[in-house]
């Protein structure tokens, strides 16, 4: 079951720190998650990073651009939970 991210914090070094509704948290290095290539590319901008939000309606991270993460990959890499159907792979929505 999908757990829908609750509270969006971004920090230093492409990092954001996240809460969930089932209250799990921690840090997420987006870097390590997704190339800033495509859509990802402007958030190489530190200010553009930075204006991270959560869409209620979706239940992850988004920003201006209409870029966001899929929130099971940011749930597992946060509590090492496996992704449900991707033994394990960790893929950006």
């Amino acid at each position: 079951m999908m757990k829908d991210i609750v509270a969006a914090k971004p920090l230093d070094g492409y990092r954001l720190h996240l809460r969930f509704e089932d209250g799990a948290e921690g840090n997420v290095d987006v870097s390590a998650l997704v190339p800033f290539t495509g859509v990802f590319a402007v958030l190489r901008e530190p200010e553009t990073f930075a204006a991270v939000r959560v869409d209620p309606e979706l239940g992850t991270v988004v920003w201006p651009n209409g870029a966001d993460l899929d929130p099971a990959v940011l749930y597992s890499s946060i509590t090492g939970a496996p992704l449900p159907g991707m033994g394990g792979a960790q893929h950006a929505r």
